[in-house]
């Protein structure tokens, strides 16, 4: 019996898994030598510097006989590495919503700074970055770094006790109450060198879920306030894990939505500068208020004590004080708020 493994995925690791191709004029199989694997790689980046994301379908006959068990610490099964007879390679445009470049220069205005961490390849990554204003072309110092190699320069994360990535440390505050232990503190495991990485870092491309939480790992040890957005269930952790997790509303899984703090009902960018825009205008208010409430209340308590001490008599009346905080700290608080 023949069974027909069909795979898609990532263009240069299918290429990389094809051994031969199906030409669709001839309806022929041939074999991928180096000229023609060449002119598919540069085809695959020519789309990718036009921010396309690229997809390539293979497919291979197996008796079902085969191993598809056995497969490596990426999770990528044996099988799936070679033999596969190419069918195509695919452009997908991701249409970039036409107000997320302004809103990617409010924040960088508002002194936030936005980077992308996306499983797209390098190049498609970059491209995109720079079409929605992430990346300055003419900063040379931007860097733009793939999961893996960011994963082998920082060491991942491991706990800041046992300092390994998995050890039995409780991970939430309820087990550390029962077992009597300290909770596990998770933190980067090559700090000088996240240290030289993370001030220009603007895009990481090719990102698994454990490089996305390392990120966010390490930034906030650093004393930054992070957020994060996702809508896949792998990208819990990471909501979890920031200041503020931003899950959508409508791409979003549940999990994501469970991890979060914050759920965008239109899954629009523009929502997060507005929620920024709102949040720090209370805060100013907060601070106003504050200010005004500390200035009358402080001046007449020391006119009170100064007056009580000097002149044996009270300078403001309890009359006068109470009108001070019923009418006029009133009006001035509801002005400010």
């Amino acid at each position: 019996m023949c069974i027909r493994d069909s795979t898609k995925g990532a263009s240069e690791f299918i290429l990389e898994a094809c051994d031969k191709f199906l030409d669709w004029e001839t309806d022929q199989i041939y074999t991928i030598n180096d000229e023609l694997k060449e002119r598919v790689e540069k085809a695959i980046e020519q789309m990718a510097e036009n921010a396309l994301r690229t997809i390539g379908i293979a497919y291979k006959e197996v008796s079902g006989n085969e191993d598809f068990a056995t497969k490596d610490d990426k999770g990528v099964y044996d099988i799936e590495k070679s033999g596969f007879i190419l069918i195509g390679i695919f452009g997908i445009m991701d249409i970039l919503r036409k107000e997320v470049p302004g809103a990617v220069a409010q924040c960088k205005n508002a002194g936030i700074k936005v980077r992308m961490v996306t499983g797209d390849n390098k190049i498609t990554a970059k491209a995109i970055a720079i079409s929605c204003g992430i990346i300055d072309p003419n900063n040379k110092k931007s860097v733009v770094m793939e999961g893996s190699e960011f994963m082998e320069r920082v060491g991942g994360v491991v706990c800041k006790r046992c300092r390994t990535a998995i050890c039995e440390c409780p991970r939430d505050k309820e087990s550390a109450r029962l077992q009597g232990k300290p909770m596990r503190e998770d933190t980067i495991m090559k700090g000088e060198e996240f240290d030289a990485i993370y001030p220009n870092l603007d895009v990481l491309s090719r990102s698994r879920p454990e490089d996305k939480y390392a990120l966010v790992t390490g930034l906030i040890e650093r004393g930054h306030v992070v957020a994060v957005t996702g809508d896949g269930t792998n990208d819990a952790p990471a909501l979890k894990k920031a200041n503020v997790g931003f899950a959508m509303g409508i791409a979003g899984t549940q999990v994501s939505k469970d991890a979060a703090d914050i759920i965008l009902l239109d899954d629009n960018f523009n929502s997060i500068v507005k929620a920024v825009m709102w949040g720090r205008n209370v805060y100013d208010n907060i601070q106003k208020f504050l200010q005004f409430q500390l200035t009358v209340n402080l001046v007449a308590v020391i006119s009170t004590f100064l007056g009580a001490a000097a002149i044996k008599m009270a300078v403001l009346s309890a009359v006068q004080l109470l009108w001070l905080n019923l009418i006029m700290d009133s009006l001035g608080s509801l002005a400010l708020a």
